[in-house]
């Protein structure tokens, strides 16, 4: 259930959220910033490499590697393969994940490493396996710690990880799998290297322009700001005893809806489903009709209220990065969420680049997401 009168008071917001999750999505320009110059200071923007790599390879533990790996698939159109290295392992702590690089690997592919803990074994095995087969290595990890030595040994380039400091307070028992800007502090100095091999364009006023709407999105989505014009807050009201049915058009909102569906997981203990139109009409449409959907099971006029929570039901959330085209399966999925009574919930970026159009999406997802952990109750 969502306490969704804690929404409008700030206070109350402020004092359930233990782990700074409010604070680390407001504050997401600020890291894309720092992100930047630690990008600029590590000489990324004086590179001169020979061209793109064959492919490109991404290895990380927790959702930030996945969602760095899925955001630079989607901005760069497919003009270069971008594989995420899946790891292995008893558990998912440090120490006992491995990752292992594909047979193919070798001296004409990138290996980038998002590295969060300095002193990761199995990241370090992995720079070494690259460095045997000649690939070249980039990573964005903590400075000074054993990954960041084991890349330079490899005749690689580390970045060093921008870090706030109440990163610390996921460091303990309970916290969320990460920060929430911790995926800007990975994705920021591998967007300036992306620019560079001729991946994506991302040049140093883009990345100014993406930190810009996402200072715009905190603004309009912050704690003081009403639910009826939030739409953060309004996001996560839609949501409350709901199962999102996450659907989106276009790369950049299919990579956005997948990240969504994580951070609702992670962050807010809900399930989602993700699926892209317009095969997602065909993925959820018996979904729609059966025991999840609407107008299935209604209401029991003697249902205990107290004791007994409502009944869980589908809610389409739409993630669209452009306005609906004429070839936009958007109408059908209208017509489709009207003919089954169930509830849809649409976002659309303003105008922009695909980097501000994708950060306005991301913010937004968010800040949806917090809200959602926040309010929840049990």
């Amino acid at each position: 259930m969502l306490d969704e009168s804690l929404l409008d008071a700030p206070e109350a917001l402020a004092g359930a959220d233990r782990f700074g999750l409010l604070r680390g999505v407001a504050e997401s320009g600020a890291r894309v910033r720092t992100a930047a110059r630690s990008a600029a200071e590590s000489g990324i923007p004086e590179l001169t490499p020979d061209g793109r790599p064959r492919a490109i390879l991404v290895a990380g533990p927790g959702p930030a590697a996945a969602g760095v790996a899925d955001l630079l698939r989607a901005l760069s159109g497919g003009s270069c393969p971008v594989s995420l290295i899946q790891p292995t392992g008893v558990a998912p702590v440090p120490g006992a994940l491995r990752w292992i690089l594909p047979g193919w690997a070798g001296p004409l592919d990138l290996l980038l490493v998002a590295g969060p803990d300095a002193a990761d074994p199995g990241l370090a095995e992995l720079v070494e396996q690259s460095y045997r087969r000649g690939c070249a290595i980039v990573a964005v990890t903590p400075a000074g710690g054993p990954l960041a030595d084991a890349v330079v040994q490899a005749r690689g380039l580390a970045v060093p990880l921008a870090t706030t400091a109440y990163d610390a307070e996921f460091d303990v028992e309970g916290a969320p799998p990460a920060a929430p800007g911790t995926l800007w502090s990975v994705l920021i100095p591998l967007l300036v290297l992306a620019d560079r091999i001729g991946l994506i364009s991302a040049p140093a006023d883009a990345v100014s322009k993406l930190a810009d709407r996402l200072d715009q999105v905190a603004e309009r989505c912050g704690p003081a700001i009403p639910t009826y014009t939030n739409p953060g807050k309004t996001l996560a009201a839609d949501l409350a005893d709901a199962l999102p049915l996450i659907w989106t058009e276009g790369l950049v909102a299919g990579a956005v809806g997948r990240h969504f569906a994580t951070e609702l997981a992670g962050l807010a203990g809900r399930p989602a489903l993700t699926a892209d139109l317009p095969e997602a009409l065909t993925t959820h449409r018996t979904l729609l009709a059966g025991a999840l959907a609407a107008g299935a099971d209604p209401d029991d006029f003697f249902r205990d209220r107290v004791d007994q929570p409502a009944a869980l039901h589908a809610r389409i959330v739409l993630f669209r990065e452009a306005e609906a085209g004429p070839l936009s399966a958007t109408r059908a999925a209208q017509q489709l969420a009207d003919e089954r009574d169930t509830p849809l919930s649409e976002l659309e970026p303003t105008a922009g680049s695909d980097l501000e159009r994708a950060a306005e999406l991301l913010a937004i997802a968010d800040f949806g997401a917090v809200y959602l952990a926040l309010a929840g109750t049990e």
